[in-house]
């Protein structure tokens, strides 16, 4: 999949949010909460499209992909590139300045045991 860059994103969660959904209401929606003009909308999905990310038939609109996928993505193109692979650094940057609960830290551990390698 290519890259989604930020703008493209808040539109998706919009689209994810409302689909399946009629291009016009996506315009206003777009309006509304990005503050976009109808060419800048249509310009999005165009781009979209060409990713394989979207499709618009029949003026309905949907996703071709789910918002984890995506989220999945960047992260991992945000730890290959900003931290060179480097998981403990990772860790470190995100949970900094964060208060964990406990149900927090069970959680992660879960995470972590389920896939930790030998």
């Amino acid at each position: 999949m290519e890259k989604v860059f930020e703008s493209e994103y808040r539109f998706l969660c919009i689209l994810w949010e409302e689909q399946p959904v009629k291009s016009s209401e996506l315009v206003k929606l777009c309006n509304e909460q990005l503050g976009w003009k109808k060419s800048t909308t249509y310009t999005v999905i165009k781009k979209l499209i060409a990713k394989g990310i979207i499709e618009n038939k029949d003026t309905i609109v949907r996703a071709l992909v789910e918002k984890e996928e995506v989220d999945r993505m960047q992260s991992n193109e945000l730890y290959e590139t900003r931290y060179k692979g480097n998981i403990p650094a990772f860790f470190a940057a995100f949970l900094q300045d964060k208060k964990l609960t406990k149900n927090d830290v069970k959680k992660i551990q879960q995470i972590i045991e389920e896939s930790y390698e030998e």
